[in-house]
């Protein structure tokens, strides 16, 4: 039987399991947009653990965009296009622009000092 060639078998596709798979950005504006708690938190931890501006940029171009791209671009007084080439990862926005999507987001930037800096040293015990 050296003719024969075995079937190559039909591939399982995640779909056909009855899972349906959405994009994490589309996910990610449905989420913040049904719940302004959570576009708060969402920015609150994008801030504190982002390790690059372009990271904390992105976050801010979410709840932008759950807010109304036209309508954060009018708060801000950037055309759309500008408005959304600042909230890239290679962005460069000013701090105006940054302060009103914040304000039409119902937010506000705070500072206050870095935890590492604050927390008391923890004493090791002897063994």
């Amino acid at each position: 039987m050296a003719g024969r060639v075995k079937k190559a078998s039909k591939p399982v596709s995640r779909r056909s399991r009855g899972a349906s798979s959405v994009p994490y950005d589309e996910w990610a504006r449905v989420a913040l947009t049904r719940d302004p708690e959570l576009a708060q938190e969402y920015l609150r931890q994008t801030l504190e653990e982002s390790e690059t501006a372009g990271e904390l940029l992105i976050g801010l171009r979410r709840i932008a965009e759950v807010q109304g791209m036209s309508r954060v671009a009018e708060a801000t007084g950037l055309s759309r296009e500008s408005l959304y080439r600042s909230l890239s990862a290679a962005g460069n926005p000013r701090l105006s622009t940054l302060l009103a999507i914040l304000r039409v987001a119902g937010l506000r930037m705070s500072i206050r000092p870095a935890a590492d800096l604050t927390e008391a040293p923890r004493k090791r015990r002897a063994a």
